[in-house]
């Protein structure tokens, strides 16, 4: 992972001002949300550019050693908790730190960049976000978990301890169980992190009340 990872780019204009690094879930690729962009209602303000990057593929010990996108490796899937391989993590946020880096170099300070992601993809950015030097405009954190507790405890970083926070979870989640997200959330409370909490009732997925809410949370953030 020392090359900047492929992706796939939608932009709101043709000259944002903002950045939103989105991870895909397990399995998964960029193209997964690409659809949504549409959907937050971003055209009249401020141009954004989402990225939207593609793991790489490697063997997923959980299910079977089958080769698969992947931004760390998953030892053991259990709905309370989760066994994963440290090494993954740090390499894939050293992969996302140098998009990061990509967009300080097409002029997008880190202030105006955010990390967005989905189960896995979620795990990445919070582990990303909350480690990163330099403040960064946001964290959006879907059906998703803190994979290693410990990694945000040693590593956090005072420059994003205010970073804004909307954090959302399916009721009916049975891949990352509602008590992962919650255990999540009440970590990040305890540690004086901000976090906005939308519960839905949706399996392990995103809906479109979902989707609106961050649109609103995003136009917030970039006006």
């Amino acid at each position: 992972m020392n090359e900047l990872l492929p992706a796939i780019e939608v932009e709101t204009s043709d000259a944002p001002r903002f950045s939103v690094i989105w991870m895909h879930g397990l399995g998964a690729d960029g193209s997964d949300f690409e659809s949504v962009v549409p959907e937050f209602g971003l055209e009249r303000g401020p141009g954004v550019r989402f990225v939207f990057p593609h793991a790489p593929h490697m063997p997923v010990t959980c299910n079977g050693g089958y080769v698969m996108r992947a931004w760390y490796d998953i030892i053991s899937l259990d709905s309370a908790n989760r066994e994963v391989d440290e090494a993954g993590i740090v390499q894939s946020r050293l992969a996302i730190r140098r998009l990061i880096a990509q967009e300080n170099e097409r002029g997008i300070p880190c202030s105006h960049i955010f990390l967005a992601g989905f189960s896995q993809g979620g795990a990445v950015a919070y582990t990303t976000a909350l480690t990163h030097p330099e403040p960064l405009a946001g964290v959006i954190a879907l059906s998703t978990y803190i994979p290693i507790p410990r990694l945000l405890e040693e590593e956090a970083t005072d420059a994003n301890k205010a970073v804004p926070i909307f954090a959302a979870h399916g009721s009916e989640d049975d891949v990352v169980s509602p008590e992962l997200g919650i255990r999540a959330r009440d970590f990040l409370k305890r540690h004086g992190y901000r976090v906005e909490w939308h519960e839905y009732p949706m399996p392990h997925a995103v809906c479109l009340e979902e989707i609106q809410a961050i649109g609103r949370w995003l136009r917030d953030r970039i006006a």
